[in-house]
Formats: C-alpha cells, structure tokens, sequence
C-alpha cells in the first residue's frame, strides 16, 4: 500500500488585455475545475472534501481476536509529514519521507493501520498505483445484501505489499460496508470484514469498527481525534 499526496487543481485567473490606446475593462477567465472522478466521488462520501484541512490526525489501532488484545496509537501531521508511534512505553517520532532500516518496520504498521481507518482516502491518493473495476449488483460477502462493488488490485512493484487487492461493498447511498482482503490478488479471501459505527470526526466520516463474520475477530479504532 502506498501513500501519494493528493493534489488540488487550483483556479486560475488568466488577464486578456488589448492593445489600444481606449482604456478597456480587464476580462477574468475561470478555468474550471475537471469534473470529479468515480473514486474522488467515493471519497467525498466520506468526508475526503475536508481532508485538505487537517493538520493532525490521532488516533488508537486496536483489535480483538478471541481472549488476545492489541493496541498501539498513532499520531499523524500530514504537512510535515510526521508520524509519532506509541507502543505501550515506547514512542518513536519519524519523518515519512526519511524512512530508513530502523524506521521501516513502524512505517509499514502505520499504513497498515491508516489503511484499515482512512480506505476510502486511499482511492485518491493510491490510484496511480492500482487498476479498478466498478459493478453493479454484486452481492455483500457477511450481510448477503446487493450492493455495489469496487475492485482495486495494486501494482507488482512498489510499497510493503505489492500486488494486493481489495473489494469494497458500497451501500445505496455509497458509504462502505464491508470489504474483502486478498493477499497477492489471489481468489480466496485473506480477510472479510464489515466497515461499521461510522463517525463524524470534524468533518472525517469515518468507521471505527470492524469484526468478521464470525465475531471472534475485531478491530476497532478509539480516541480519534482530528485538528
């Protein structure tokens, strides 16, 4: 999984002047936006529109499997590219775009994490990096429930988990429900979960929870806070 900084297209003001001796009004010229793509649109759904106004981004990974507990938090700036990881009484603070052999275990667990929170953000950020396909009337793999389906399948080269996939099931209303992991795009899951108790986080609509279908796996996100 990588992570690519998003970019917004700026409007811009072109000044058409003529050459006359009469003074002639400045004409302004608008260049419009391009129209929003598929995954932008998804996106937006899920408060991606306010992203470009977050300066930082806490939050607490947890998950539950059978009796067994595991949590570590996390501390995201986004425009000094900084992470802060906290471990029980460990804390490491690194820069992301300085990763080296002592940083890049903590890195990969800390897009790991993000991932599991801010999926649908990754659509606009990755999409350089995979191909995707969108259907209609596909059928949600723990609910049974006929929704949209998007498939993304990663390049074979690049990030900590190359040639990965992933299948998002979308409600009516466009909001991710459930997803299906698929290590090295293989057929069968890795990992199928649901995408649930969504919160509105200063204008981050974002799922806090996750368990399969089974219910003896969880995970679940606590003490988010967005500035």
């Amino acid at each position: 999984m990588k992570f690519r900084t998003s970019l917004l297209v700026p409007v811009l003001i072109v000044l058409v002047g003529c050459r006359e001796t009469a003074k002639t009004p400045e004409i302004a010229m608008t260049q419009e936006a391009p129209p929003k793509t598929l995954l932008e649109k998804l996106a937006d759904k899920h408060g991606f529109e306010n992203w470009d106004k977050v300066q930082r981004l806490q939050f607490t990974f947890n998950v539950d499997r059978d009796a067994s507990h595991f949590e570590r938090t996390w501390i995201w700036e986004p425009l000094k590219n900084s992470v802060t990881s906290i471990t029980g009484t460990d804390t490491l603070t690194y820069t992301r775009d300085q990763v080296d052999s002592l940083t890049m275990r903590t890195d990969a667990s800390f897009i790991n994490d993000k991932y599991w929170l801010l999926a649908p953000y990754q659509w606009v950020w990755d999409q350089a990096s995979f191909t995707h396909e969108f259907e209609e009337n596909s059928q949600a793999p723990i609910s049974g429930e006929t929704a949209s389906k998007l498939t993304i399948v990663y390049g074979s080269e690049g990030g900590y988990t190359p040639g990965d996939a992933y299948d998002f099931f979308f409600s009516k209303d466009s909001v991710l429900k459930e997803w299906v992991f698929r290590k090295g795009n293989q057929p069968e899951p890795s990992v199928v979960t649901t995408w649930e108790k969504y919160e509105d986080v200063n204008g981050l609509l974002l799922s806090t929870h996750h368990q399969n279908a089974e219910g003896n796996f969880k995970l679940y996100f606590t003490g988010i806070r967005v500035n």
